[in-house]
């Protein structure tokens, strides 16, 4: 039987090239390799934007939606701009199974409950925080004890004027109209079941390692183009984000650079350097000698700790959301918490005065990226729960 699988995505590829959306097009792709019939609804905030064509392969069904931010707290959960059209593509693609991921900002999280509406199963995998935050979880009791509840004066604290007393209590709503929720990694589980969202398995992000791989010229020519030949590279693929944790590497950079004159950090985001993406992307990685992600927020599961290890590099991590799960401290990396930083310069320095134990531990990331984040895997995990809610349903 040839599954019909219609994903819903608040961002895509070409449009989105975050970590995000890009994780989404894989599991899309992968789908599609497996077998799968693939169809994808995503939004564009141009109306010159809205259009269904193909990429790589894929349907896509583009539709144009577009408010202020400062009504996110009322039309992420129903935007009429959306909803009517996605009643629509359901009922001519006519899926098996649909699955949703990134609605909680222009599609909404009233498409769940069309969704169900067609007696199909329904997925919905949780991303980031959103569904019972108003943006990042850095509160100071998730930052001091990894308490992650949220309770209403902190989301009023974070929303201020965008404030809907009644936004958490309707997701929770919407929410019940998936089957099953699936988070991407344990720490995002254990916060959505502290604040009142059940019904969650983890799926962990997959990546392809081939897809990661480049010629030792291009990585030479990056380096000479960026005047990079000869130095010690700390590589920051992350966000241009006080919460992705850039001006604690900056601190931490500082003390390695008495002690590693050499270092430099490298940093791919919308200042600077400008955005990397494709080849330029991997050219960066291979550059460097260590990854840094050091988020001082619950980052659920960033991507850049798998495309680090699937360039056999090692990375420096967070001790907060999802990455411990990813990098092993002292095995494949470090995982420490960011706010120390003499402690993040400390191991910044001993990788980068002992190459050798550094190519190590980016060698055994490359081994557990293969083995435990592999996309097949997550492709055949995430079928698997289609596969049983469907033959439930006949």
């Amino acid at each position: 039987m040839r599954i019909k699988i219609l994903i819903l995505a608040g961002n895509f590829p070409p449009l989105s090239m975050g970590g995000a959306g890009f994780s989404v097009f894989g599991l899309a792709r992968g789908l599609q390799k497996a077998g799968c019939e693939v169809f994808v609804v995503t939004t564009c905030q141009d109306k010159s934007g809205e259009k269904n064509f193909k990429y790589q392969g894929l349907q896509i069904f583009r539709i144009f939606a577009n408010y202020h931010e400062r009504w996110r707290a009322y039309l992420s959960l129903y935007n009429p701009q959306a909803v009517g059209k996605v009643r629509y593509l359901i009922e001519k693609i006519s899926p098996d199974v649909i699955h949703a991921h990134n609605i909680n900002w222009y599609l909404s999280y009233h498409c769940l409950k069309i969704a169900k509406e067609f007696k199909k199963p329904v997925f919905f995998t949780a991303r980031d925080t959103m569904e019972f935050t108003y943006g990042k979880l850095a509160t100071r009791r998730y930052l001091n004890n990894f308490d992650a509840k949220v309770s209403w004066l902190d989301n009023l604290k974070q929303a201020q004027k965008r404030y809907n007393p009644v936004r958490n209590f309707l997701i929770r709503k919407y929410l019940k109209n998936a089957d099953k929720i699936f988070s991407v990694s344990n720490a995002l589980k254990d916060a959505l079941n502290q604040n009142g969202i059940q019904n969650v398995e983890t799926v962990y992000t997959g990546i392809d390692v081939a897809d990661w791989k480049i010629g030792q010229d291009a990585v030479r020519k990056f380096k000479k183009k960026r005047g990079l030949l000869g130095k010690k590279i700390v590589f920051f693929g992350g966000r241009i984000s006080g919460l992705k944790g850039l001006g604690q590497i900056d601190r931490a950079m500082d003390m390695v650079k008495k002690e590693v004159p050499k270092a430099v950090l490298l940093v791919a985001g919308k200042e600077g350097i400008g955005w990397l993406e494709g080849d330029e992307l991997k050219a960066a990685y291979w550059s460097a000698d260590i990854v840094v992600v050091p988020s001082i927020y619950l980052d659920p599961f960033p991507r850049s700790n798998l495309e680090a290890m699937a360039c056999k590099k090692p990375v420096i991590a967070t001790c907060y959301g999802g990455s411990p799960e990813i990098v092993k401290d002292g095995l494949t990396g470090y995982a420490v918490n960011p706010l120390n930083a003499e402690l993040m310069a400390k191991k910044i320095i001993d990788l980068l005065e002992h190459p050798q134990k550094a190519k190590k531990l980016g060698q055994a990331g490359y081994e557990r990226v293969k083995k435990d984040f592999n996309l097949d895997t997550h492709v055949a995990k995430t079928l698997s729960w289609y596969k049983s809610l469907l033959q439930q349903l006949r």
